[in-house]
C-alpha cells in the first residue's frame, strides 16, 4: 500500500485517529544492488545504493511513472528504475518532462515526478515547473547534480547553480548532502508538494551519492497537520447562517477533490456556483445551480448576471489571479468569505470580509456539520433564472461567425458533443482557451485542464501524454494552436513511439492569433505574429501518426468522431476562421486596461490608431 497521495487522501490521513500501516513488496534485491529488507511499516532497511533507495522510496509513495531524459549524472538511477519495474517515459525535451508530470498530477491528484540532469536539463524544464508553481500543481523534480563533497572537482559539465535556479520556481529544494538523506528527502518533497497550497518541489542529488552504498533504515513520515483557523471559521459561519443573505459560491482548484461535498453545500445554501478555469469540474456544470466560470465580465454571461444578485460570495480554494479575473476586472462583492490553504493568498486582490486559512475540504465538511443552521429553502426562482440564462447563452454561442473554414466555437461545441463525459481535455494557450472555458461543459472533476497562470505555450501536447500514460482507457484530446504546436510538436513522436492514443486537434490560422487579437486594436497592425505554412500531412507521416483535416464547419462531427474511433494517436488540422467573434475575456481585459491608462496615454494611443487607420495596407508580419 502506498502513502496517501491525493489532497483528499492526505486530508483523511490527517483527520484519522491513526495511520494505516504501510506495507511494501518483498522482491529480492538484484545483482550488485545489495541486500534490501522491507519492514511491515514501510521502512526500507539494508545495504543498497542511493539510486536503489530513491527508487524504492518512489515506489512506496505510489509513483506510477517518471518523466524525463537520462544523462550521465543519472544513468545509475534510470537503470535502477528499469530493474525495479518503476514506470518511466522518455521525452524529447525537458520542458515536456515537466508538462507531462503536470498533466499526470492534474489528472490523478497525485504528485507528478520528473527526472532531469543538471544544467540544460534543469533550465529546459523551468518553464514547465514554473507553470506548476503558479497553477498550484504538485510535482517532485529529481535532479542528478554534479559530484559534490570529497568527489568535487572544478569545471564539471552542467555545473550551473541548480539549487538557486530551482528555488525560483518551486516551493522548496532539498539539496542532499549525503547518501543516507535520500529517502527522507524524497518523502519530505512529496509531503511539501501536497501540503497547504500544492506546488512543485525539487530534490537535488549529486551523482556520486546515487552510486554510493549505505545501510539504510528509513521510516515513512507521519502526515502533516492541516491548517484550520477555527475563530475565522466561526466568523464565516455567522454570515452563512444569515438566511437574508443571498450566497454564491466561487470554487477553485482547491475544491477539486471535494466535488460531492461541494455539491451538498451548494444545495444546502441554494447557492449558484461559479468556478475558476482551474476549478472547472469541481462542480458539475450540468447542475441546476451551475453558472459556468468566473462571475465578472471575463466569465460566462450567466455567471456575471446571476452574481449581480448575490449578497455574499463564498470563495474557496481560489486566488483571484490576473488570468482568472480578466486582469482583475471581477467585481467586488458586498461581502466576501475567502477560504484558502495558503494564508498568503487571502485578501490580496479582493476586498474581503472574512479570511479563513483552511483547506477547502475541511471548511466544507465543517460547514456541512452545521447544515441545519445554514440551510436555505429550495429556490425555484433562482434555478429557473439560471436555466433561462444558460439557454440564451447557448443560443448565442451556437451562432456561426466564420465565413470560410471552421468556426472555432462550433468546433468546441462539436468536440464536447463527441467526447465522453470522462474524457481528458487539454487546452493550450490559444484564443480558444477562453471560449473553451465558457462552452466545454465539464461535469466530472479532473477532466478539463488549462495552463492558467504561467501561460506556457505548447503545454497541452506533453501534458496530455503524461495523463494518457496512466489513463490508458480514457479518451484524451488536445486543443492546440499552430503557434503552440511549434513549441512542442516533437513530442507527438513520443505518442507514436509509445502508442499513446492522444487525439491532437491543431487550430491552424498561420499566426499567433492571440497576439493579433491584442495588437490590432491598439496598434492597428500586427508585428511578429505570422507563422510558416506547414505541410501537416507530411508532418504526421514523419511522426508516424494518423492524419486528417477539417476545413469546413459542416464536417466537424463526422471528422471528430472518426479521429476518436481510430486506435492510435491522430493529428487533425482544423483550418480555423476566427473572424470577429467576440471574446469576453479579452474585452474585459481591454476595458480594464484602458480604464487604468492616464489621459496622456489614451490620447497617444488614439492618435496612433487614427493615423494608422488611414493606411490601407498596414505592414503586418
Amino acid at each position: 500500500m502506498s502513502l496517501p497521495l491525493s489532497r483528499r487522501e492526505l486530508l483523511k490521513a490527517a483527520l484519522a485517529p491513526c495511520v494505516v500501516p504501510l506495507v511494501a513488496g518483498t522482491t529480492p534485491a538484484g545483482a550488485g544492488q545489495g541486500l534490501l529488507h522491507h519492514n511491515s511499516n514501510g521502512a526500507v532497511t539494508g545495504l543498497i545504493t542511493g539510486a536503489r533507495a530513491l527508487v524504492e522510496t518512489l515506489l512506496q509513495l505510489g509513483t506510477e511513472c517518471v518523466f524525463g531524459i537520462p544523462g550521465a549524472q543519472e544513468n545509475e538511477l534510470w537503470d535502477t528504475m528499469k530493474s525495479r519495474g518503476l514506470g518511466y517515459l522518455l521525452v524529447t525535451h525537458e520542458f515536456s518532462a515537466a508538462a507531462m508530470a503536470d498533466g499526470y498530477a492534474r489528472s490523478t491528484g497525485k504528485p507528478g515526478v520528473l527526472c532531469v540532469v543538471p544544467g540544460p536539463g534543469v533550465t529546459n524544464s523551468l518553464s514547465g515547473i514554473g507553470e506548476a508553481r503558479l497553477d498550484s500543481i504538485p510535482l517532485v523534480c529529481i535532479v542528478g547534480d554534479v559530484a559534490r563533497g570529497d568527489k568535487y572537482r572544478p569545471f564539471q559539465v552542467h555545473e550551473l547553480p541548480q539549487v538557486g535556479l530551482l528555488q525560483q520556481v518551486t516551493k522548496g529544494v532539498y539539496a542532499v548532502q549525503n547518501v543516507a538523506e535520500i529517502p527522507d528527502a524524497v518523502r519530505q518533497a512529496f509531503q511539501l508538494a501536497q501540503c497547504g497550497e500544492p506546488g512543485p518541489v525539487a530534490v537535488v542529488i549529486p551523482y556520486n551519492l546515487l552510486i554510493a552504498t549505505h545501510k539504510f533504515h528509513s521510516l515513512p513520515l507521519p502526515p502533516p497537520a492541516l491548517l484550520f483557523d477555527d475563530d475565522a471559521f466561526q466568523q464565516a459561519l455567522r454570515f452563512l447562517m444569515d438566511r437574508q443573505l443571498r450566497t454564491g459560491i466561487y470554487a477553485g482548484l482547491g475544491c477539486m477533490d471535494y466535488s460531492c461535498s461541494l455539491l451538498r453545500l451548494a444545495e444546502t445554501l441554494q447557492a449558484p456556483v461559479a468556478t475558476s478555469v482551474s476549478g472547472k469540474g469541481a462542480f458539475p456544470e450540468n447542475h441546476p445551480l451551475a453558472v459556468g466560470w468566473g462571475y465578472g465580465p471575463q466569465g460566462t454571461r450567466t455567471a456575471e448576471e446571476i452574481f449581480k444578485s448575490v449578497d455574499l460570495v463564498l470563495a474557496m480554494g481560489v486566488r483571484y489571479s490576473e488570468v482568472s479575473t480578466g486582469f482583475y476586472s471581477i467585481p467586488n462583492s458586498c461581502r466576501l468569505i475567502h477560504v484558502d490553504a495558503n494564508p498568503d493568498n487571502l485578501g490580496r486582490i479582493m476586498k474581503t470580509t472574512v479570511c479563513v486559512p483552511a483547506d477547502a475540504g475541511v471548511f466544507i465538511e465543517r460547514a456541512l456539520e452545521q447544515s441545519d443552521c445554514i440551510r436555505r429553502p429550495f429556490d425555484l426562482r433562482l434555478q429557473t433564472r439560471i436555466k433561462q440564462l444558460r439557454c440564451l447563452e447557448s443560443r448565442t454561442n451556437a451562432e456561426i461567425h466564420a465565413k470560410c473554414a471552421v468556426d472555432p466555437m462550433a468546433f468546441l461545441l462539436a468536440l464536447r458533443r463527441c467526447t465522453c463525459p470522462d474524457a481528458l481535455v487539454f487546452v493550450d494557450v490559444t484564443l480558444c482557451e477562453h471560449w473553451a472555458a465558457e462552452v466545454m461543459q465539464t461535469i466530472l472533476p479532473r477532466t478539463y485542464f488549462n495552463p492558467t497562470n504561467n501561460q506556457a505555450m505548447g503545454w497541452s501536447i506533453p501534458a496530455a501524454l503524461g495523463a494518457q500514460r496512466v489513463h490508458p482507457g480514457r479518451q484524451t484530446v488536445t486543443i492546440t494552436g499552430d503557434g503552440c504546436l511549434l513549441m512542442s510538436a516533437m513530442e507527438i513522436s513520443t505518442a507514436a513511439r509509445e502508442c499513446l492514443p492522444v487525439k491532437f486537434f491543431i487550430l491552424d490560422d498561420h499566426s499567433y492569433g492571440f497576439m493579433q487579437a491584442l495588437q490590432k486594436p491598439e496598434f492597428h497592425r500586427t508585428t511578429a505574429t505570422i507563422l510558416a505554412r506547414l505541410d501537416y500531412a507530411a508532418l504526421a507521416k514523419a511522426f508516424g501518426v494518423a492524419y486528417q483535416e477539417i476545413a469546413v464547419t459542416c464536417d466537424l462531427e463526422p471528422a471528430i468522431r472518426g479521429a476518436l474511433e481510430l486506435p492510435g494517436p491522430v493529428l487533425t488540422r482544423v483550418v480555423i476562421d476566427y473572424r470577429n467573434r467576440p471574446i469576453r475575456w479579452i474585452e474585459a481585459v481591454r476595458h480594464r486596461f484602458t480604464k487604468e491608462l492616464s489621459i496622456e496615454q489614451k490620447v497617444r494611443i488614439m492618435a496612433r490608431v487614427g493615423v494608422r487607420s488611414l493606411d490601407l495596407s498596414p505592414g503586418n508580419d
